[in-house]
């Protein structure tokens, strides 16, 4: 008898278990899929540094959360509708975002005496009653993957390892998800095991019967295809697209790629992604250390490359110094600050937006650089743009920021034009440019960005190093009034980049007297918690900053319309301190540092608290 289907306007679904239990292939698979079918979507995966952290221990739970919806959404989902929890750590770990109400599936195999008491469990939740809230399903995932699977040729653990495929065919069928992207994904990614390909086909497929035939699930649900804009879109991660950026801003700079980089979590995919393409002449460099990735980064920008280098806040750290190299150089240089949990080592793996004020100011002397912030995933590809024609055109480094909720979540991203993106083919010097003479800090009077000569080009040999340069000829100099106009030539080129950039935008609401001003990763949350509050009858206007160095010239003249101003933040106010120094504002902060992505919900909240 067919089951009814109940449809749904969005669904937050997480993935739980073991980070041996595959639940970051499981949550992705699925993505994809529904990514295929055509909703809007938003995920994080979130799982613990350790390769393979304990088996069954609080710690080592990861999890992977999505969010999928028929209409425009913005974020992964403040809390799941439904849980997939493969043991009781996941169970323990995850149950209290659970939504009330919420559909809780559990492989109560996992659900042994030792499994609890590593979970810290006194007694089953399954049989006392505990989880009494939500409507729970528990499945013997283990036991029907083995049983499923014993004709198969595989060993019972490498059977039992297929109990995730068998997870992903049930809730495939739950909510309608096509199977056939995962049979072709299966068959590729296990192409040289046969046995271990058909043993997961043959699992995914047994869970997707399960759904279709068990009394337990009397109901499956459906989520209609979203409403986007028209042309082709493909899943991305911020990670990919900001790959992707920098192979575009290669081409449109006619410049070839060098990427100098020591591998880090969260950076390392931005590594691993430019690495696949040498077609594209992109020359990628796994450096011994990280200041020989920027050493050697700088290096290929002085040879007239697109000189690249990609950390997390530990590296960027150990890199300061040769940026400022860089700096008084005055060559093109990028630094991708993929932002993590620290101080120190931190939490690798989570996100966190403390790095601004260590970019902004974490090198000795006077040594300003501009400073771009991607807002989403997909955007991560026109920072990365952005960001270079930035560095080449004025002759400067330039950092972009990002972090790991922004580098691991993904969204659907819409390809762009080649047409439309922007022209940002520099100039290299070619002949002398003074009397005869090659002077490299004869500077462009509108950009104040100094020639950029290639070694080995004939006449325009040059002085290069860290201490300080003449005006105009670049000589070594100690004379005090070059060195302030040195100091202040460096500082202005910075600055006048300001009218070079979008002005700040501003989603308007009659009558709003409250301004909200975001930047980097918050942008998903900030904009979805101010949707609620304007839901609910509210007037709240929001601003979202994507560069924090030079400000957008009309920084002042938006901040001064409002009568509060709330500066979200995953970290203790660094943006903050920026806007009530450089502004004069009383503008409040509203801070969390969890390692986690913020909440629309936590925003919403702060706002109300504020109107």
């Amino acid at each position: 008898m067919a089951k009814a289907v109940e449809q749904r306007n969005s669904v937050v679904i997480r993935f739980a278990g073991d980070s041996g239990d595959g639940m970051q292939l499981t949550g992705g698979q699925f993505t994809s899929e529904t990514a295929m079918l055509g909703n809007d979507l938003s995920t994080f995966p979130d799982f613990p540094a350790e390769i393979r952290a304990p088996a069954g221990s609080l710690p080592g739970v990861s999890g992977f959360q999505l969010h999928f919806a028929d209409h425009d959404i913005l974020t992964p989902g403040d809390r799941p509708d439904v849980l997939v929890a493969m043991n009781p750590a996941a169970l323990k770990t995850n149950l209290e975002d659970l939504v009330k109400g919420g559909t809780l599936i559990v492989n109560k195999d996992a659900f042994t005496e030792r499994n609890l008491d590593k979970a810290g469990y006194a007694a089953n939740p399954l049989e006392d009653g505990s989880l009494g809230e939500f409507q729970v399903h528990d499945v013997g995932l283990t036991s029907m993957t083995l049983e499923a699977l014993k004709e198969t040729d595989v060993t019972k653990r490498e059977a039992e390892r297929a109990k995730n495929m068998f997870a992903l065919g049930l809730m495939s069928w739950l909510f309608h998800r096509p199977t056939e992207g995962t049979l072709a994904f299966l068959d590729k990614k296990f192409a040289k095991a046969p046995n271990i390909r058909d043993a997961n086909v043959k699992a995914f497929q047994a869970g997707y019967a399960f759904g279709e035939t068990t009394e337990t699930f009397a109901i499956s649900y459906e989520v209609k295809p979203a409403v986007l804009k028209p042309g082709t879109y493909r899943n991305i991660t911020g990670n990919q697209a900001m790959a992707y950026g920098l192979i575009a801003a290669s081409k449109l700079s006619g410049l070839p790629l060098f990427l100098g980089a020591y591998p880090i979590t969260p950076a390392s995919a931005i590594l691993e992604e430019l690495a696949r393409h040498k077609n594209f002449g992109i020359r990628t460099f796994q450096a011994e250390d990280e200041i020989a990735a920027v050493g050697a980064a700088v290096g290929a920008a002085f040879g007239g490359s697109l000189g690249v280098c990609t950390s997390a806040g530990p590296g960027i750290v150990l890199k300061q110094e040769t940026i400022g190299l860089a700096i008084t150089l005055e060559l093109p240089l990028l630094i991708l600050d993929i932002q993590r949990a620290g101080p120190s080592t931190g939490m690798p793996t989570k996100p966190e937006q403390a790095d601004l004020l260590m970019v902004m100011y974490g090198r000795n002397s006077e040594s300003p650089v501009p400073v771009v912030a991607a807002a989403t995933p997909g955007q991560c590809f026109e920072a990365a743009i952005e960001a270079a024609r930035i560095a080449l055109k004025y002759r400067t480094p330039v950092f972009l920021l990002s972090d790991a909720y922004l580098a691991n979540g993904s969204e659907p991203w819409l390809l762009p034009d080649l047409a439309e993106l922007p022209d940002i083919s520099v100039q290299l010097a070619t002949e002398p440019n003074f009397d005869g003479e090659f002077m490299p800090y004869l500077r462009d009077e509108q950009t104040l960005a100094r020639p950029w000569a290639v070694p080995g080009t004939p006449g325009l040999e040059h002085r290069i190093g860290g201490l300080e340069k003449a005006d105009v000829t670049g000589n070594v100099s100690y004379d005090p009034d070059n060195h302030d106009l040195m100091v202040r030539l460096r500082d202005r080129k910075v600055a006048g980049i300001a009218s070079d950039i979008p002005e700040l935008e501003v989603d308007e609401q009659d009558g709003a007297r409250l301004l909200v001003l975001s930047w980097g990763g918050t942008y998903g949350p900030v904009a979805a918690g101010v949707r609620r509050i304007r839901k609910d009858g509210g007037a709240v206007a929001h601003a979202h900053l994507k560069y924090l160095n030079p400000f957008p010239r009309n920084t002042r003249d938006v901040l001064k319309r409002y009568d509060r101003v709330l500066v979200p933040e995953i970290n203790l106010g660094q943006l903050l301190q920026l806007v009530r120094a450089e502004f004069l504002v009383d503008a409040v902060g509203y801070h969390r540092v969890r390692g986690l992505p913020m909440r629309a919900s936590e925003i919403a909240d702060a706002i109300r608290t504020m109107l």
